[in-house]
């Protein structure tokens, strides 16, 4: 299986059918099929079928997919059966929110610094980490090893910022801030604005009952 041959479409399902897998597994299902996984995840069993065949020969015709080996092989597929280090930039009320989520861990995911810009904020110490100063950025990030950056940044120096995570070894980007970012070839980056999501909730409730 080559992972470059997965369409981005049904990368973006994977977390939700990995999602819907661990569920089972914590009502102890041993074995889901197609159509019960589709239905968990509110989509259609051909599509199941479909997503999961691009990883290659997974399941028993008319039994279905083995939970645990299921969660373990798309785990891998996405790159979660190891712990993945990040750091998170922007320590106000969305990036404490975040730094409190414990759906992270939960997912592989270890957030190992925590920079901002806030006098009264560095040097203080929330949960396991001690908040730094992001001028220290490019120190900070080599030495916690971190390959992935959060940035929930005021929009106006978000750009600035990420450029200098890239270039201090970041490969990978969630960023927050309604800000749509260009960097070099090599650095991941996924847009998350909820401002946009909001927006799109409201058209779908101006149009009236649903």
């Amino acid at each position: 299986m080559d992972r470059r041959d997965i369409p981005d479409t049904t990368i973006q399902r994977l977390p939700l059918y990995l999602r819907c897998l661990l569920e089972a597994q914590t009502v102890r299902m041993p074995v889901v099929s197609s159509s019960a996984l589709a239905e968990m995840c509110g989509t259609n069993a051909p599509q199941v079928r479909k997503d999961l065949s691009y990883l290659g020969e997974l399941g028993t015709r008319g039994i279905g997919y083995d939970v645990e080996a299921l969660i373990a092989h798309i785990s891998g597929v996405l790159g979660i059966d190891e712990r993945r280090r990040a750091v998170l930039v922007g320590y106000g009320r969305f990036g404490s929110a975040l730094l409190g989520y414990p759906g992270f861990g939960e997912r592989g995911f270890e957030i190992v610094a925590v920079l901002d810009s806030d006098p009264t904020k560095i040097g203080t110490r929330v949960g396991d980490v001690t908040i730094s100063d992001v001028r220290e950025l490019e120190s900070v990030v080599p030495a916690t090893g971190a390959e992935i950056a959060i940035l929930a940044t005021p929009a106006a120096v978000t750009q600035a910022v990420a450029a200098r995570l890239a270039a201090a070894g970041i490969r990978g980007i969630l960023n927050l801030a309604p800000v749509t970012l260009s960097l070099a070839n090599g650095v991941a980056v996924r847009q998350v604005c909820l401002s946009t999501e909001l927006q799109v909730l409201s058209f779908h409730l101006a149009q009236g009952p649903l």
